[in-house]
């Protein structure tokens, strides 16, 4: 799912894509378990945090959005 490159950032493989919201959180949510502490890590908890909030609101463009940005600060 993801690995860490030689600059030391985490990336996601495009071997096996989330195939719904639900995996793409967990995904997601391993990769931020498994990033450095720092800004990047920051900015990326904000964007999970609002994707719980827009799942729970059964909202899954807006979830998968944020994912997505979660995911861009990451790298």
């Amino acid at each position: 799912m993801f690995e860490q490159n030689k600059k030391g950032s985490i990336v996601m493989d495009n071997k096996a894509p989330a195939s719904n919201t639900a995996e793409k959180m967990k995904t997601v949510k391993s990769a931020w378990d498994a990033a450095p502490a720092g800004p990047k890590k920051d900015a990326a908890l904000k964007h999970y945090q609002a994707a719980e909030k827009a799942q729970t609101a059964k909202n899954d463009s807006d979830c998968n959005r944020e994912l997505d940005a979660a995911k861009k600060a990451l790298v």
